[in-house]
């Protein structure tokens, strides 16, 4: 209780004595659930004690909260005894000054907006308490900054989230908008999300949808960066879509690197060690305009917390308007140094970049890496699993979608089996679709391209089939991915927009303009 005394004693006033409260607007919110009885339900979503300045107003508010929360009536009579039952009634100054709070309140007519002017009282004595806090956690010797940082930017968002609540919609409203995009995904034949920039992994998934948080989980060395680095480029070079990547493993020049090599086909070893030949170096210069502009923003902080990020994402969204956030990796991603373990801390990251996605209002598509129980696996039993990430904190129960890469020449396999096919396993990847919320799960393959850390769209005539829906769901079926009698598939629609692949792919011959991908694809449609 001295403790209170002390922080209302700093925070009731400001330099200016501009007052912090006002004990008439809380005897009128109380008197009103105390005349009518559908009052309080009326705040009870947003209803805290704490808000109460007064300290005798605030035990009458603990009084309504425990009687509610006990499916009891409120009103004086029931008030006065929940008081006196916990010994509170004398110190709130007797039944009397229960009884007295209805005194001038006709209704509760006007108790939301009462609320408010409470709220936006208590929300400035907080806010002047965290100040002072801050000031002297600064001032003190021993505290790290950035840790100090963490625990101011934690206190206002406990605050904030403490005194809001989301407001439930209608079902006609939640209709009309559910319709609304069902359409327009028809008409157009976009994805519902932002497009991948791979066909097929796009018709499994319906592009990266806003609000969710995509786990994207593999070994070292399978080519995560370098998968969401290509889907970053398609989405910003091609579509010119913001978007924001968190690099925690790599620095910025070399994700631009690698940009580079992806954009010109240029062998990305030649950008790092400086063996770019003088025609290289001006076709770089004179093609890569379209990379240069492109809306793509790199935040290379090392063991960037979670509340660090989250400013920063919310100033990207603000002020750069991005629409996706790439981490790389969550691992590596610091807490807030009180969870206990690691695993309890992976788990927290995982929920706040869930919750990141929810309030953005964007997809936040977060690498992961695998344990070593996959490399433990005999023989070529080596796929990942969702087992595999079951380890590592509530990954797979906060993520939306959860894919895998996986590449069998890693493992030295040559061949690899695909819908009965023995294919050349050495630019072979596959992108696994283990968990998806709100569609089919299953393999699509993926072709590798190490020189370049490239990915790109596999061509499907080499398993022996077209790309219709029956044949890959046929392909989906010999993998074990789509059981029988399961929903068909929609893995193989082939969309309307599709991405034209327009970079090099001759990485000899880097001024030849048609790709090889797009020669293999004219051939095949």
């Amino acid at each position: 209780m001295g403790k209170q005394k002390e922080t209302r004693k700093v925070s009731r006033r400001l330099d200016t004595d501009r007052i912090l409260f006002d004990h008439k607007f809380e005897r009128a919110v109380l008197g009103s659930i105390l005349l009518e009885r559908e009052a309080f339900r009326m705040l009870a979503e947003i209803f805290k004690p704490a808000v109460f300045d007064d300290p005798a107003n605030r035990n009458i508010a603990e009084a309504m909260v425990a009687l509610f929360k006990k499916s009891k009536p409120i009103d004086i009579l029931t008030v006065t005894q929940e008081l006196k039952e916990v010994g509170l009634l004398e110190a709130t100054g007797g039944a009397y000054y229960v009884s007295k709070a209805t005194d001038n309140i006709a209704s509760a007519a006007n108790i939301e907006f009462h609320w408010r002017v409470l709220q936006q009282y208590y929300l400035e004595r907080e806010m002047l308490r965290i100040g002072n806090d801050y000031k002297n956690r600064i001032l003190s010797y021993g505290n790290d900054v950035f840790e100090t940082y963490d625990w101011a930017m934690k206190e206002l968002d406990s605050l904030i989230n403490s005194v809001g609540s989301k407001t439930a919609k209608s079902l006609p409203a939640l209709f009309k908008d559910a319709m609304n995009t069902a359409v327009k995904t028809r008409l157009t034949g976009e994805s519902v999300g932002i497009p991948s920039g791979f066909r097929y992994i796009d018709n499994v998934t319906g592009g990266w949808q806003r609000s969710n948080l995509i786990i994207g989980a593999a070994r070292p060395g399978m080519g995560k960066t370098a998968f969401v680095l290509k889907t970053a480029y398609n989405i910003a070079v091609k579509l010119g879509i913001p978007l924001a990547i968190f690099s925690l493993e790599m620095s910025s020049e070399q994700l631009v690197h690698r940009l580079l090599s992806i954009h010109s086909q240029i062998p990305g070893e030649k950008f790092t060690r400086g063996k770019l030949t003088e025609d290289e170096e001006k076709f770089v210069y004179d093609n890569s305009e379209a990379l240069v502009k492109a809306p793509i923003h790199i935040d290379d902080t090392p063991a960037i917390s979670l509340f660090e990020m989250r400013a920063k994402a919310f100033r990207l969204k603000n002020d750069k308007g991005i629409q996706l956030i790439i981490v790389d990796y969550l691992q590596l991603m610091s807490g807030a140094g009180d969870e206990g373990n690691r695993e309890q801390e992976v788990s927290n990251i995982s929920k706040g970049l869930k919750r990141l996605s929810r309030e953005l209002e964007i997809p936040v598509i977060a690498l992961s890496q695998l344990s070593r129980q996959v490399e433990n696996r005999p023989g070529g039993s080596k796929k990942p699993q969702l087992s595999d990430l079951r380890e590592s904190g509530s990954q797979e129960q906060d993520a939306d979608l959860v894919f895998f890469l996986f590449r069998p020449e890693y493992y030295g396999m040559e061949e690899y089996e695909l819908n009965g096919v023995m294919v050349d396993a050495r630019e072979l990847a596959e992108f696994i679709v283990a968990k998806n919320r709100h569609g089919e799960t299953g393999p699509v393959p993926l072709k590798f391209s190490g020189q370049c850390m490239d990915f790109s769209d596999y061509d499907m005539s080499k398993l022996g089939i077209t790309v219709t829906k029956s044949d890959v769901n046929a392909y989906l079926k010999s993998t074990g991915q789509l059981e029988d009698g399961k929903k068909d598939s929609t893995f193989v629609q082939e969309p309307k927009n599709e991405f034209k692949q327009e970079t090099l792919t001759n990485n000899e011959d880097f001024l030849n303009q048609t790709s090889q991908e797009n020669e293999s694809t004219e051939q095949h449609d």
